[in-house]
């Protein structure tokens, strides 16, 4: 058995609209599902019915999954997954990585690195990490 693909998903905690947006800005990522609690379970209490259950999102080729999740408790910072983002031009690395700083946390700026690659590194106003990486121009 070969292992397709790996997508992450995002559980945030009642937040997912708030990334949605900041992504389709970000990334100029494109939602291609989106679920809310209400759309599939009427009995669920009214407050969480406009929470978002499940979204996809697409950019490049890659897929993006995301949720509301249970919406209570802390939203989890760092943590061992990032978003590894293979770029093609480092212009587009900097404008990328500029929306997701904006309200982030800056691990490393964009920098030329030793392999050859523009590289950058930072959480984003959810916790998520990113890493990015793109050639650099000649």
């Amino acid at each position: 058995m070969a292992i397709k693909s790996a997508t992450p998903y995002l559980i945030l905690n009642g937040r997912a609209k708030q990334a949605i947006a900041l992504y389709k800005e970000a990334l100029g990522a494109e939602v291609h599902g989106l679920q809310r609690f209400g759309d599939v379970d009427q009995s669920c209490p009214e407050a969480r019915k406009d929470f978002i259950m499940h979204a996809e999102l697409r950019f490049g080729e890659t897929v993006l999954m995301l949720s509301d999740g249970p919406g209570e408790g802390p939203v989890p910072t760092g943590g061992a997954v990032h978003v590894a983002l293979a770029l093609d031009d480092p212009n587009q690395l900097r404008r990328v990585f500029d929306v997701l700083a904006k309200s982030g946390t800056t691990f490393e700026a964009p920098m030329n690195a030793p392999w050859g690659d523009v590289f950058a590194a930072l959480a984003d106003q959810f916790g998520v990490g990113w890493m990015l990486t793109a050639p650099q121009a000649r």
